[in-house]
């Protein structure tokens, strides 16, 4: 297959081009990304739904990949309790070469065809859980081998690449494929291929909490009261929703450790 991300950037002599011009351009680059992300929208429809179907029903969901994509699943998994107060293994982020690989780059370890299924089984997944497989380049052995497994077993997979007409794409049931062309520097998809990934990323939890009740207008009602400014916002929610006080709603909130708790004791 043609990857469109390891073509040629359309930018030349990066070293000798005055600063501004170089954060200029990176800038246009960038801004690419979520128009890439916009032509795949009825893509992330369907992986929105079947997602929320399979969690509303008891699953899990699984995001596996390498290098940068595999940062950045384990970065929107990790994010997941604090901000919706949802138990740590709903959504869970795996990387090639497991968390070393976060901090530091391990050889070859996308290249294993057979090992993202062995770090999925570390977390007994099971029929009914969704695993979303992220590679920009689209033909990464790991997210392949893993999807491959998981839809033998009956497991509901997705995957966001940034190439057309990608193995992992064909191997998902529900891929999401945001064409972003060639990086500024040249192959470097840590650039707008990593942004796209993220704003994918990032429609697909949050979508997903919502439909699960995980937000109430447009408020993080279940978020984790893990510091100060959270416990501040908390507070001026429950203010907001009840009339009380500044120091009713901080007590009422330390007592109930939810801003939904919080709100329905005082409602009831």
């Amino acid at each position: 297959m043609e990857r469109s991300t390891e073509k040629d950037s359309k930018y030349n002599g990066l070293e000798n081009m005055p600063l501004l011009e170089l954060l200029q351009n990176i800038n246009n680059e960038d801004k690419t990304a979520p128009l890439a992300v916009e032509q795949a929208l009825p893509q992330i429809e369907a992986l929105v739904k079947i997602t929320t179907d399979r969690m509303r029903n008891g699953g899990r969901l699984f995001y596996i990949g390498a290098g940068t994509s595999g940062r950045l699943g384990v970065v929107d998994a990790s994010e997941c309790p604090p901000t919706f107060g949802v138990p740590f293994d709903w959504v869970v982020g795996i990387i090639a070469g497991g968390d070393t690989a976060i901090r530091k780059a391990v050889e070859f370890a996308e290249d294993n065809t057979t090992q993202a299924w062995k770090d999925l089984q570390e977390f007994d997944i099971k029929e009914g859980d969704v695993v979303v497989g992220i590679a920009a380049s689209g033909t990464t052995p790991y997210v392949i081998g893993g999807l491959k497994t998981a839809n033998e077993h009956g497991i509901a997979t997705g995957c966001i690449v940034c190439n057309a007409g990608s193995p992992v794409a064909a191997t998902a049931q529900y891929p999401v494929e945001v064409i972003t062309g060639p990086e500024f520097v040249t192959g470097s998809t840590r650039m707008k291929a990593g942004t796209a990934q993220k704003l994918v990323l990032n429609m697909l939890s949050t979508s997903v909490m919502i439909q699960l009740g995980r937000v109430k207008g447009n408020k993080m009602v279940d978020m984790q009261l893990s510091n100060d400014k959270l416990i501040q916002r908390g507070t001026n929610m429950v203010m907001a929703e009840t009339g009380l006080s500044e120091k009713e709603a901080a007590e009422l909130l330390n007592q109930y450790g939810s801003v939904r708790k919080a709100v329905d004791a005082h409602n009831k």
